[in-house]
């Protein structure tokens, strides 16, 4: 089955976590019919005000044109899908498109494309970067996979959702960019942790230091967003040392399928998981900074001052 591009499809939204939930609010907010279902309905009941339709099981939006997925794991994305009330394992029925944008493995991404295609639905993988405060600011970008026609068809849906949507290929390719683009956000902040706590044990303070950075040709909008976090040690958590365990546990596992070293993600993977076994599991991993600090024998204490993270909405 090829699906059909309307001008406005009938859309389910699976997941309303703290991406998922301004995700089906931008559909909603662009004038689409969305329903939406989430394991815990409180969460998802303010998008009502909206004029969301709350469902109370996944199989209750097979009836619709194009149903979104964001959940945290693959045991979730199972679940959702073809598990008992699964939105493929309604009787008669069955989505035109099934796109999931959670981060899971490339392996249960086939065994869903794969059951998604018994019931004649396409299947599309477009994993997501960015967090509430980049969806906010319009900056969130998707990796998409599968079919090239289906991709064309639901363009202008995931249009909506943020700045940047590139095609990348074919079946589960769009999980593989995903995962190694987690790997550098680890890497990244681990490295930024180190030449930062470098400066400030030579006298340089960290908000100095990082405004200098960020305005060089070295700062991207990454460094520039997480610097107040590092400046301030403000670890309201965008992205947990948990979840970034996980995406660097499959991309090593893809690294050894695939037979490509990488010495420098699998020192990283150590660090994250020896921030976890400190006790950041619910914090941001910006946390990886204090562990850093530790090692390095001094104390963090946080600036408190006002430095701009590049996220400024747009008006």
């Amino acid at each position: 089955m090829t699906y059909v591009a309307t001008d406005r499809p009938r859309i389910g939204w699976i997941g309303t976590g703290r991406m998922g939930y301004q995700l089906a609010g931008r559909l909603l907010d662009a004038g689409h019919d969305v329903a939406v279902y989430n394991r815990t309905r409180a969460k998802a009941e303010p998008l009502s005000e909206k004029g969301a339709t709350i469902v109370d099981r996944p199989e209750e939006l097979a009836d619709r044109d194009v149903v979104f997925v964001m959940v945290s794991a693959s045991a979730d994305l199972e679940s959702v899908t073809t598990g008992p009330g699964g939105v493929l394992t309604a009787k008669n029925v069955a989505p035109g498109v099934l796109i999931d944008s959670s981060t899971v493995s490339t392996q249960v991404s086939a065994l869903v494309r794969e059951a998604a295609a018994k019931r004649g639905t396409d299947f599309l993988a477009a994993p997501v970067s960015g967090n509430p405060k980049v969806i906010t600011a319009g900056k969130l970008t998707v990796a998409v996979s599968g079919p090239r026609e289906v991709f064309d068809a639901v363009e202008p849906l995931l249009n909506l959702l943020g700045r940047g949507v590139t095609y990348v290929g074919e079946d589960e390719v769009a999980r593989l960019v995903k995962i190694a683009h987690n790997v550098f956000l680890g890497v990244v902040t681990q490295s930024l942790a180190e030449i930062t706590l470098l400066a400030e044990k030579g006298g340089v303070k960290r908000s100095a230091f990082l405004e200098f950075l960020n305005d060089s040709v070295m700062g991207s909008v990454f460094t520039k967003y997480k610097s107040p976090a590092l400046v301030n040690l403000d670890f309201k958590p965008t992205f947990t040392n948990i979840l970034l365990r996980k995406d660097f546990d499959l991309a090593l596992a893809a690294a050894r399928e695939l037979e490509v070293p990488m010495p420098v993600a699998s020192t990283t993977a150590q660090f994250v998981q020896a921030a976890i076994g400190a006790g950041h599991t619910e914090e941001d991993f910006a946390t990886l900074i204090l562990e850093q600090a530790r090692r390095c024998g001094i104390t963090l204490e946080p600036e408190n001052v006002t430095v701009d993270d590049g996220l400024t909405p747009r008006s």
